[in-house]
């Protein structure tokens, strides 16, 4: 999956290639392109017994006595130049995140095919995800088949670096440097700084450092972390691992060494620095900062320049339908940099003019992945957010604003999610975005100790803007409601935190802007949704859902998934097979809803719009850019009717300019699909027949037809005292072949017969592609209109007998309302024409 901040310059070719493929671009799922890449995968017998790349022989066939057997590093290197070959530098250091070095889901599913066959190893694709160094793989497969890993130094309990000033890069934070370390993890007696290593810090000190890798300190205020004790027997993905939380005990420790500040000036900011800004809620808030503040935005991009970050940054707004107009250049800054690296990947002169120049930091940047573990993550999520916190708290005082995530509580069977209620266990939480997420939000919250002013928001779900429907593909929640409408099927969950990105943006911009918001925690969760209220939005939609238990739901969206693949959603197909991400949404489904009272309260203060629930109306714009991109199923008029009814017709038509003294009738069946149509086309679909003699001897089949209701807004197509109330468009076909059409009106008038009005219609009739030769009237019987468009109206049967009441009682109103407003129209055009004293040489009805 992508990452918010990619470089989308960098390795044109196979990047691209390997991007389109992840995207669905290749039609391959996952599973099919394992099978397709190891169909080779069967090692082959080595007659000469020549190690490779490692001193030893490799192989399924090769024991201990098939030659010296493999330690850490040596296989360690052996894996790294095997997945170089995916990466576009070309090569890769043992102690360097594959994903970081620019690896795609795609070239992992590879790396695990290229594994087994040169050197025999067989890794879990979970495996790569978790943890994707080179070292930290080898000393996993080591280990699991029995060969004891032979380590040549301590374990890697705090960040390791290489002696590339590239793969140094996450080994340094808030003037933390990877002096003396080689590359293999390993302190080397008497090494100096290598080159690359990141410059002093802002203290313009360089701490001590020990002989060895970096210790784990014990952090000062001990976070909810346990580990279950050896031998407890937890089954496996019920718990993080050991290494990530000793990883993230020394990644909290590194808050203890930001510089001490100041509390800054309560004045709102007029010189921000974003990251993110190319990211779905980034260039949102961009958007949003510019519009609600005077303020000048520095966007850090990822990218190799300033040219290519700035065509990046207006390439992702004008995606999400957000404008890229010069007003908006004049007021943002383009830095090309990036969030992993020390100092944002900023010269020296940047970093020191941004510390002393800016008055406010948002962090809004972070690789989302739900398949990634803690380590592949960590550079990003946790490193990158305290050096922005290094930058804050650099020079002139200013707050940081961070984004954090719901996913801080993603615990299964946590009781509270309230802005202020306690974390999760970090012990308990088995994704790597979530423990990345948590970490970040606990070392900000002790960086808070140094005098750094730190706002923590937490979005949940992110869903699509209310009126462009603008979404963010990668979203988890995006990808179940569309799996949710495009299934028909709903696992049975408590509630789904969610909320609409405009409201999620505009709240998060008013805490930056407000200086007395600054400094506490805030839920952006909006009104969650209960599955009752999911239920019952995509019925009214005509989206008849049925509820499925968790492993029902997930062993028959992965089969329709591998029956007819949906390139859209294949990322969804990864996180359903996932353990690691299944627990992830476990625990979102599962979980309790999230309070937001101190949102709430804020969001009254400042006059804001407040937080509705996300329902059907809300989603239609989204739910119509699903459809349109493959992801949803919007109902069609060839489904189940949601609600139907029958409509006769008795008259009379004859030729243009004669008398209609033929008898003319329609038998017709008028439906709905769903309540969407109505609201959005004002449509209801009509079948049956008509028959009339002068158009042949037997009946004519409705082969489609279409009636709108107050057509044009029931205004008339030229000045006149017939204002159009329902107009009618059916396509015919005899028992010959010939095809003919029919056009009709329902027209209201400011007469007395208004009754009469609602069931005459004016009908016009021709064969396809010529002029209408017959024209007359036919009327619906007084006596059958409300037996059969009233007291006649059937639903769906699979919606339960109060839905069924509801669905009728919609239908009335809705069609009543707007027969109404059509009839009052005529009346109230003769109300101003009696009131109107100047003469008027238009034809009026005042003499009536």
């Amino acid at each position: 999956m992508r990452e918010v901040n990619e470089d989308a310059s960098a390795y044109p070719g196979q990047r691209a290639t390997g991007e389109s493929i992840e995207r669905g671009g290749g039609g391959l799922s996952v599973t099919d392109l394992l099978a397709k890449v190891m169909t080779a995968a069967a090692p082959q017998p080595t007659g000469s017994g020549q190690p490779t790349g490692s001193g030893t022989e490799s192989g399924p066939g090769a024991g201990p006595t098939a030659g010296p057997t493999l330690d850490v590093d040596g296989l360690a290197v052996a894996v790294a130049a095997t997945a170089g070959r995916y990466l576009p530098e070309g090569h890769l250091s043992p102690d360097s995140d594959f994903f970081d070095a620019g690896g795609t889901s795609v070239h992992a599913v590879e790396l695990v095919a290229e594994l087994e066959r040169e050197l025999g190893m067989e890794i879990a694709l979970d495996d790569v995800f978790a943890d994707a160094r080179p070292r930290s793989l080898a000393r996993r497969w080591l280990s699991a088949g029995g060969t004891p890993a032979v380590h040549s130094g301590t374990p890697m309990t705090a960040p390791e670096a290489t002696a590339t000033g590239a793969a140094a890069t996450g080994a340094a934070v808030a003037g933390v440097t990877a002096t003396g370390v080689t590359a293999t993890g390993v302190t080397a007696p008497g090494a100096t700084a290598p080159p690359g290593t990141l410059p002093l810090s802002a203290a313009g000190t360089r701490p001590a450092l020990a002989p060895s890798a970096l210790p784990v300190p014990s952090p000062r205020t001990p976070p909810a972390v346990a580990t279950p004790p050896a031998g407890s027997g937890d089954a496996p993905y019920s718990a993080a691992r050991r290494e990530d939380l000793d990883q993230i005990l020394a990644d909290l420790a590194l808050a203890d060494r930001l510089p001490w500040t100041g509390a800054p000036e309560p004045l709102p900011p007029r010189r921000i620095l974003l990251t993110g800004a190319t990211g779905f809620l980034g260039s949102h808030m961009l958007l949003d900062l510019l519009r609600h503040s005077d303020a000048h935005v520095y966007c850090l991009v990822r990218a190799a320049d300033e040219e290519a970050a700035t065509a990046r940054l207006g390439q992702a707004l004008k995606g999400y339908e957000l404008p890229w107009s010069s007003e908006v250049r004049r007021r943002v800054t383009v830095l090309p940099g990036d969030i992993r690296r020390p100092r944002l990947g900023l010269s020296d002169d940047l970093w020191n003019t941004l510390a002393h120049e800016l008055d406010s930091v948002v962090g809004v940047a972070a690789a989302v992945d739900f398949l990634r573990g803690y380590p592949s993550l960590r550079q990003s999520n946790v490193l990158g957010a305290l050096t922005l916190a290094e930058l804050a708290a650099t020079g002139r005082p200013k707050p940081l604003h961070h984004i954090s995530s719901i996913a801080v509580f993603n615990e299964v069977g946590i009781t509270a999610m309230g802005e202020d209620d306690p974390l999760a266990r970090v012990d308990r939480l088995i994704a790597g975005y979530d423990q990345t997420k948590w970490t970040a939000e606990v070392a900000l919250r002790r960086a808070r100790d140094h005098g750094l002013l730190v706002t923590a928001m937490r979005p949940g779900g992110i869903g699509g803007h209310t009126k462009t429907g603008a979404y963010n593909p990668q979203d988890l929640s995006s990808g179940l409601i569309s799996a949710f409408g495009r299934f028909r099927t709903v696992p049975a969950f408590r509630y789904l935190n969610a909320a609409p990105v405009d409201w999620v943006s505009r709240v998060a911009v008013g805490v930056i802007c407000e200086p007395d918001a600054w400094g506490y925690d805030y839920n952006l969760t909006g009104v969650p949704n209960t599955l009752d209220d999911v239920v019952r939005d995509m019925a009214l939609g005509g989206m008849h859902v049925r509820v499925q238990d968790w492993d029902e739901w997930r062993t028959d969206a992965l089969a329709r998934l591998e029956a007819d693949p949906v390139p859209e959603l294949a990322f969804l197909t990864r996180v359903l097979q996932s353990p690691t991400a299944l627990k992830l949404c476990e625990a979102t489904l599962k979980g309790p809803a999230a309070h937001d009272d101190r949102t709430a309260a804020l969001v009254e203060a400042l006059g804001l719009e407040p937080a509705v629930r996300y329902d059907a109306q809300a989603q239609l714009r989204t739910f119509e850019r699903l459809a349109h991109d493959g992801l949803a199923r919007l109902p069609h008029k060839d489904d189940q009717p949601y609600l139907w009814f029958s409509e006769t017709t008795e008259g009379g038509v004859g030729p243009v300019g004669a008398p209609a003294d033929t008898p003319c009738s329609m038998a017709l069946t008028l439906s709905i699909a769903s309540m969407y149509q109505l609201v959005k086309e004002r449509r209801v679909d009509v079948s049956g027949e008509l028959v009339c003699a002068a158009l042949h001897p037997e009946p004519l089949v409705v082969e489609r037809g279409d009636v709108w209701v107050r057509p044009e807004e029931g205004i008339p197509e030229q000045h006149g005292l017939r204002h159009r109330l329902l107009r009618y468009r059916l396509e015919l076909r005899d028992t010959d072949g010939g095809r003919w059409w029919l056009e009709g009106h329902k027209y209201a008038r400011a007469r007395r017969d208004v009754w009469r009005q609602t069931r005459a219609l004016t009908v016009e009739i021709g064969r396809t592609g010529e002029p209408a030769h017959l024209t007359g009237e036919v009327v619906v019987p007084a006596d059958s209109y409300v037996r059969d468009q009233i007291d006649g109206i059937k639903v769906d049967p699979r919606l339960t007998g109060q839905e069924k009441r509801a669905a009728k009682l919609t239908w009335l109103a809705w069609f009543g309302l707007e027969v109404g407003r059509g009839l009052l129209g005529p009346f109230a055009r003769v109300a101003a024409d009696l009131l109107d004293l100047r003469r008027n040489p238009t034809l009026t009805e005042r003499n009536r």
